[in-house]
């Protein structure tokens, strides 16, 4: 995937994207720019946001700093400096060290990719404010969520935003819809797309967002198993867990169904946009089907798919995107 902007941004977008650099290199060309460079601003205040340099008040200053030059509201880029040198991946220190290069890159599209790209962001940056927010308190407690529908709002926010970015790119650039009511159902979709992957990262990570203070489960939902956030950070309580963490398990699936739904609508003729969708669909189903089985609680099962196993669903998906019964086949097996 070379040349989509300059040999030194490419390199920073496949270092700091991980695995969704797999579904970014399958895009169609027409829309690639645009859903890599959302990726690489979205990343970059994901990476203010995560810093551990710096107190709350300082980091909420540098996101909100970022959001209003990314929004174009002020010519002022934000000094990320302190925060950049403080980051462990070189890749997501060099995001913000160029981020008024890569926050220029919004002026090389069209006034309507411009807004959609801004859109997304401002969703997704407004989403990490108020996470910044919500766990700012004394660090050495554990802060969570008060019931599902601030966890629904928050996955919205961080994920489902992007579905619906990536969905009105995929019908202003690649295709359209005679049916009105098809392009509303796609949208409807593509928000669930995004929301089963951001519950994925939510169910798999507990450990470590505990160890910043942060609980995502919901402390309602927790108590009505007569349990507590501090509950879990004991390996031992995953028997009292499990059947709560099994609903959210299934939740997840519905969403991921959602997402195959999602995928099954889009015009066949579209080999490159079904493949990077049915990537991390094919990869989120196995790392649900191996979280049912595993003590999520104990720090040391922290689950990752390897490289190998990734490397054989890509070519499945190359082999399978030309043939509409194999990749309905391998979309549901």
């Amino acid at each position: 995937m070379s040349g989509i902007f300059n040999s030194e941004l490419d390199s920073i977008l496949e270092g700091s994207s991980r695995s969704f650099y797999l579904s970014l290199k399958e895009l169609p060309r027409a829309i690639r720019p645009q859903v890599s460079l959302l990726y690489m601003l979205a990343r970059t205040s994901d990476t203010i946001a995560d810093s551990e340099a710096g107190v709350t008040d300082e980091l909420l200053e540098a996101l909100e700093s970022y959001n209003e030059f990314s929004q174009g509201l002020t010519e002022r880029s934000p000094d990320l400096t302190s925060i950049a040198e403080s980051q462990g991946n070189k890749s997501e220190a060099s995001l913000l060290k160029k981020v008024e290069e890569i926050v220029s890159k919004i002026g090389d599209f069209s006034e309507s990719d411009q807004t959609a790209i801004r859109l997304c962001l401002g969703i997704i940056i407004g989403g990490q404010i108020l996470d910044l927010q919500r766990f700012s308190s004394d660090e050495s407690s554990i802060l969570s969520l008060e019931g599902d529908e601030e966890l629904d709002d928050y996955a919205y926010r961080v994920a489902g935003s992007v579905g619906e970015f990536w969905t009105r790119m995929s019908l202003d650039h690649l295709f359209s819809f005679k049916e009105e009511n098809k392009e509303s159902e796609l949208f409807e979709k593509g928000v669930k797309f995004g929301k089963a992957l951001q519950m994925i990262n939510i169910l798999r990570d507990i450990p470590a967002d505990l160890s910043l203070g942060r609980c995502y489960i919901p402390s309602r939902r927790l108590a009505e198993h007569g349990i507590t956030p501090k509950d879990l950070l004991e390996p031992s309580s995953m028997d009292v867990f499990r059947p709560l963490y099994n609903e959210y398990l299934d939740l997840t699936d519905k969403y991921l169904t959602s997402a195959i739904q999602y995928i099954e609508m889009l015009p066949h003729s579209q080999f490159r946009l079904r493949g990077a969708c049915m990537l991390p669909v094919i990869i989120g189903k196995r790392t649900v089907s191996i979280l049912r089985g595993k003590n999520v609680l104990d720090p040391s099962n922290r689950i990752k798919i390897d490289r190998s196993e990734i490397n054989d669903v890509v070519k499945k998906v190359v082999l399978a995107v030309p043939f509409k019964g194999y990749s309905k086949k391998i979309l549901r097996e």
